[in-house]
């Protein structure tokens, strides 16, 4: 399993694709934007998105996350190889979410690589307004909190590098 973390407009999704051309197996590709779409809008206490860019979520969303990342995990267990792109909003504290879903009531451990994406905030700026899809300020202000106490086994950084060569480096560490 691979996790990558980062802001809005990193790279994740573009990395997450990349991967999925290089390594030589077959790759499941599921975000959290995959979680969030999957989601009715009346959850009570779910996840709202700020005009400035600020992301809140209730104990609504935490309840439904809690309960994929224990399926993600399943499926990890079942034989899929997955790659999950995700924005650790808690820094530390989502990780540990993901820890914890992933270890499962004490089932084995999962091997998983941990991918910190970086990207410049203005950068990621940048491509939030040419996507025109993303609430504006989202990305500048996730450039860094969301890796805030996250511990990786590999940091890329998009401002410097393109999705494929990103993803020939993490592949690298997975083959």
């Amino acid at each position: 399993m691979i996790v990558l973390n980062g802001g809005s407009s990193s790279g994740k999704s573009a990395i997450a694709r990349s991967l999925q051309t290089v390594l030589p197996e077959p790759w499941l590709t599921l975000g959290v934007d995959t979680l969030i779409d999957a989601m009715p809008a009346s959850v009570d206490e779910g996840i709202d998105f700020a005009a400035d860019g600020g992301v809140s979520v209730g104990s609504g969303f935490r309840r439904l996350e809690e309960a994929w990342m224990t399926g993600v995990a399943a499926m990890v267990r079942a034989g899929a190889r997955v790659i999950i792109d995700d924005v650790f909003l808690g820094g530390a504290a989502s990780q540990q979410r993901w820890r914890a879903g992933l270890d499962g009531a004490g089932l084995d451990r999962l091997d998983v690589l941990w991918v910190g994406v970086r990207c410049d905030g203005a950068v990621a700026a940048a491509r939030e307004a040419a996507r025109g899809d993303r609430v504006v300020g989202m990305a500048e202000t996730q450039a860094e909190v969301v890796h805030r106490g996250v511990v990786y086994d590999l940091e890329v950084d998009t401002g410097v590098k393109d999705a494929l060569d990103c993803a020939r480096e993490i592949a690298a560490r997975i083959t």
